[in-house]
């Protein structure tokens, strides 16, 4: 069976508000939880927060509804976090709670799919009375166990697992809590005071709702969140039914651990409401490449609501006539002792096959596969000093090509994060970029090209070894084209010597070599012969296509001495493309 995302009822009509004062009143709540992000990331000890943003921020009801939530951030995140609130609030119903609480956890189930994400979760209260519920999720830097990474074999190999508990208790810190995660990390400091930093965040948000209802005379929130949450319910059900009743399928393979994995989806529209069933996948694995069904869950909320109905606010309404379904079991809802530590690396392949299986039904909104997940890397080691360094770099290869525009290059999609900024490398950490730039001819060929992966060298300036702990995938099936668009390039890794590396896992690089990561580029939308001619010549010109694939892949000649087109070359190129059927690719 397809089971409810929140398992809650259909929402009843409520009482109608002003309209004026809902807009009002909205845009204050969006103001407010930005606020919320904004203090988060400029608080924050670790540029994962900070430059990164791997993180969310929002506002729930005290029914555990999420109303509105940051822009900041990822969905991997937000969704979870979505979901995760309210089992805060049957692990501590409203009655045991009292001004000055927080609550915390990072188990993976309940929340964002691996110990290094912490839920931090706020209640908000004037006087006695509670209000709602502020609440944050971010990535630590470390969590104990083997590190980040997937190499686990399950779940208490990767790190501290804190149940759901009390971080404050009546504005105190739960210090014997405190104790513990201190003695259990690597970087106490850094992951203390980005937890504190979620703590801080919260309260401010906070303090900014009970400002606004001082300000509009509110005694409590639940009236403007019921009309919220029951417009957005609406619009997404209107959005869905404008769409013909059916079922939609798709298939992706990506690399895996030791074996490739194959993501099935079956999306299946019956009048206003949607599901997705992910049988047929594959099974959990014994690495930590496995995903939670809270994870599967927010990104495929996200991927669908982007393609069906982007305007609509993403909180409650929005996801309740939405049912996903992964068997227990499988690598998109793993059993409760399996490794997830890497698990955005499977995870972030659910919502583009999602995507895959719509394709056909609303192609105007269609995108080819991509890259797909961040190629991330904890990378461990000593400054030159001999002291230790810890430190983790997003990195992003290119998104797929749209109906009707080129793929964005060095996106990270679907997350949402940003990569780290070569100044934040070097600054944070003893590594060096010797280069990092676009990579040529990665991204797919078509009427629209694929977005471009990137090549990052890293060195580290110290006498002793690098260790880094690879996350990479798309290194052996690269992303697919659409409508006749040609795949994006696989990506690579290896050393300076020529030495390759296993794209996920632990590896020692002596301090005198170069690590070398070819991100992958992402898929081409439409017939790569149909590509406009001044666009070929314009990807030349900037470095993006080489002349030697505008001919074989566009069948464009380039006068590598004047940087034009040769329209009488091309002619005879395309003509021959066309003839043998390659133009239809």
């Amino acid at each position: 069976m397809i089971q409810p995302q929140t398992g809650e009822p259909r929402m009843k009509p409520v009482k109608e508000l002003d309209p004026i004062q809902v807009e009002v009143l909205w845009n204050r709540l969006i103001g407010i939880v930005e606020e919320q992000a904004m203090v988060l990331i400029r608080t924050a000890f670790t540029n994962i927060i900070s430059d990164a943003g791997d993180l969310s921020a929002g506002i729930f009801d005290t029914r555990g509804n999420m109303i509105a939530q940051a822009v900041t951030g990822t969905p991997g995140h937000i969704n979870s976090m979505a979901i995760g609130q309210r089992h805060f609030l049957a692990a501590y119903p409203p009655g045991t709670l009292q001004p000055g609480d927080v609550l915390i956890s990072n188990d993976p189930h309940q929340f964002s799919g691996h110990l290094n994400d912490f839920t931090v979760s706020t209640p908000v209260y004037r006087g006695e009375r509670l209000l709602a519920y502020f609440a944050s999720t971010c990535h630590a830097l470390d969590i104990g166990g083997r590190g980040f990474g997937p190499e686990g074999r399950d779940l208490f190999e990767e790190g501290l697992y804190v149940p759901i508990t009390k971080y404050y208790m009546g504005g105190k810190p739960n210090e014997e809590l405190l104790k513990l995660l201190r003695a259990n990390v690597r970087t106490p400091d850094e992951v203390l005071g980005d937890l504190h930093a979620q703590v801080a965040a919260n309260n401010v948000g906070g303090q900014r709702l009970l400002e606004m209802m001082d300000e509009f005379g509110l005694e409590t929130l639940e009236p403007i969140a019921d009309e919220i949450i029951e417009r957005s319910e609406r619009a997404m059900r209107q959005a869905i039914r404008h769409l013909p009743d059916g079922e939609y399928c798709n298939r992706l393979t990506c690399d895996g651990w030791e074996e490739p994995i194959t993501i099935r989806a079956r999306v299946i529209i019956d009048g206003d409401e949607l599901a997705v069933d992910f049988s047929g996948t594959s099974s959990e694995v014994a690495y930590g490449v496995n995903v939670v069904l809270n994870y599967t869950i927010a990104y495929t909320t996200y991927a669908l609501k982007a393609a069906i109905c982007p305007e609509v606010p993403n909180n409650e309404g929005s996801f309740r006539p939405v049912r996903i379904h992964a068997p227990a079991g499988s690598i998109l809802n793993c059993s409760r002792t399996a490794p997830v530590a890497a698990r955005h690396i499977v995870g972030h392949f659910a919502p583009e096959c999602v995507l895959g299986a719509l394709a056909a039904l609303i192609p105007e909104r269609a995108l080819a596969e991509g890259a797909n997940t961040i190629w991330n890397i904890q990378a461990a080691g000593k400054w030159p000093t001999g002291a230790p360094f810890r430190f983790v770099s997003m990195m992003a290869g290119g998104m797929g090509a749209r109906a009707c525009k080129d793929g964005l290059s060095a996106a990270i999609f679907p997350s949402g994060i940003r990569g780290t900024p070569v100044e934040i490398i070097e600054s944070a950490s003893p590594l060096v970029v010797t280069r990092k730039e676009l990579r040529r001819d990665s991204g797919g060929p078509g009427t629209y090209r694929g977005g471009l992966g990137q090549e990052v060298h890293l060195q580290v300036r110290s006498a002793y070894p690098l260790t880094f702990t690879a996350m990479f995938d798309r290194t052996r099936f690269p992303a697919r084209g659409l409508h006749g668009g040609s795949t994006g390039a696989p990506g690579e890794v290896l050393l300076d010597d020529g030495t390759r590396l296993a794209p996920k896992g632990r590896h020692d690089i002596a301090p005198e070599r170069t690590l070398i990561m070819r991100l992958p580029g992402g898929g081409g939308y439409g017939s790569p012969c149909a590509r406009l001619l001044e666009r070929v010549l314009e990807d030349v010109r900037n470095g993006f296509v080489s002349p030697e694939q505008a001919e074989a892949a566009y069948g464009v000649v380039i006068n590598t001495q004047t940087w034009t087109v040769d329209h009488e070359a091309t002619a005879r190129c395309r003509s021959l493309d066309t003839s043998n059927g390659e133009g239809k690719r």
